[in-house]
């Protein structure tokens, strides 16, 4: 199994685990990801991916805990950092690996910039983004392309709202054109976070949704309209964060998750991934540490990463 090379030395990461008593995983990758899981002759493995239990072992990349501490994000390939808001790729890259098989089809509903899809292609499962912003749509196009396409995958871009059944159309027949199919084996999605970043003007953008009960609101029909496309106790993955506003912590992560439980899916774990390299903190880490003393709350320095299973 090919593993991530990184900027820390192994004693330092092992000094830092040591002292905060968790794992801590990787820096910047300067190289390649693992695409490859190695198997034994008469290799252990459940429906939902390509883990051999029998070697389970030395699957040390494949994270297993519920506390992600990762450094820098993948710069490698075409995954880029210029975009605002984009979540890093080592979240699709370890979601990928515990809940598909090489040759499934991944489904992002929210695609920003292409993450997923690059994602898709270095581990060879087929993916479908949807993706609102004609401009972003483009973008993303151009990004994903610049990944050579090693395993000779299907990746396709839906311009559209998740929230309109027209949308959903486009997608089952890209399935069923494209892949010969109709379900996918994993949907993703990391809608904004409400507000907090302001991704364009378009009307039916959720980060211009008045309210967070409009919001929850659009998120909870993009749920629902997804459900039918994912096979039976297939994974939806959630990553998420709250928001603070008028002086009082918005649990919005937890707001979604309930979203995501009325529209039948179990939840199966949560992740608490940490925040590295906030642009709308960075170079005012003093200013923000005298906010949170004066106004008696916490810095925001985690994000969830939700794991629901469709019953």
């Amino acid at each position: 199994m090919k593993k991530f090379r990184q900027n820390f030395t192994s004693t330092q990461v092992f000094q830092v685990s040591e002292e905060l008593g968790v794992n801590v995983y990787s820096a910047e990758t300067t190289s390649e990801v693992t695409t490859e899981l190695k198997k034994s002759k008469r290799p252990k493995v459940t429906f939902l991916n390509d883990i051999d239990l029998n070697r389970w072992k030395e699957y040390t990349e494949i994270i297993t805990d519920s506390l992600w501490i990762i450094g820098s994000r993948d710069r490698s390939g075409a995954h880029t950092a210029e975009l605002h808001g984009n979540f890093i790729p080592q979240i699709p890259h370890q979601v990928m690996l515990r809940y598909t098989k090489k040759g499934d089809v991944v489904l992002d509903t929210f695609l920003g910039s292409g993450t997923t899809l690059i994602e898709c292609k270095r581990l060879g499962r087929h993916g479908i983004g949807i993706e609102l912003l004609p401009a972003m749509v483009k973008k993303a196009r151009e990004i994903v392309e610049k990944e050579l396409n090693f395993y000779n995958v299907v990746t396709e871009i839906v311009e559209g709202d998740s929230t309109q059944q027209e949308t959903i159309d486009k997608v089952k027949f890209l399935l069923e054109s494209k892949l010969k199919r109709d379900t996918v084996q994993l949907i993703i999605m990391h809608p904004p976070y409400h507000d907090i970043i302001k991704f364009s003007n378009h009307p039916q953008d959720l980060s211009n949704a008045p309210t967070i009960e409009i919001f929850l609101e659009k998120f909870s029909k993009v749920v629902k309209n997804t459900y039918d496309l994912l096979d039976s106790k297939r994974f939806l993955v959630l990553v998420i964060g709250d928001k603070y506003s008028k002086g009082e912590w918005i649990p919005l992560g937890f707001y979604t998750m309930q979203k995501v439980l009325e529209n039948g899916y179990s939840l199966k774990s949560i992740v608490v991934k940490n925040i590295v390299g906030n642009r709308a903190k960075r170079n005012l880490e003093n200013l923000w540490r005298r906010r949170a003393l004066l106004g008696g709350f916490y810095i925001f320095k985690h994000e969830y990463i939700m794991f629901f299973q469709k019953k």
